[in-house]
């Protein structure tokens, strides 16, 4: 917390918003949630959930939890898109320019995500929870993206 004991730090505020962007998810495995800030601003975000029309894990069951895909492996044995992706498809969708922004996800971004990312111009990402995706941590190395875990005010971390 800043001076205001009630008003958040910007990194608190931005990450506070992914969380409760990701209760929209209607992934039945986890809930994701992303916010792509610029400038102090949010342009937008995304929840991890099946493309608009179709219809949701939470409607159908998950097919990785049937097919027993491990966490952080195959990627496109999913209905949903992740909230990355999403947060970048509605940009592309709006028109709106993200590159040069920060990303504020409540979990790491998977391989798959980071690659759009890098190609999005994103500069920065902070996120909450870690993922077991191999993959991503390479490209975390020969990236110029920051990396950084985010840490609640008062975290001796």
């Amino acid at each position: 917390m800043s001076d205001n004991e009630n008003r958040p730090e910007w990194e608190e505020y931005f990450m506070d918003i992914a969380l409760l962007v990701s209760k929209r998810s209607t992934c039945t495995r986890r809930k994701v949630g992303a916010v792509i800030v610029k400038d102090k601003r949010i342009l937008t975000s995304g929840y991890n959930g099946a493309p608009t029309g179709l219809l949701h894990c939470e409607e159908i069951g998950c097919l990785r939890q049937k097919n027993s895909v491990p966490s952080g492996q195959r990627h496109e044995l999913c209905r949903g898109l992740h909230a990355e992706q999403n947060a970048i498809i509605q940009a592309a969708y709006h028109g709106i320019k993200i590159r040069g922004g920060s990303m504020f996800c409540t979990t790491l971004p998977c391989s798959i995500c980071f690659k759009m990312l890098i190609n999005a111009g994103i500069n920065k990402i902070v996120f909450d929870e870690g993922y077991p995706d191999e993959l991503t941590e390479g490209f975390i190395k020969e990236s110029d993206i920051i990396i950084t875990k985010f840490k609640q005010q008062g975290d001796k971390q």
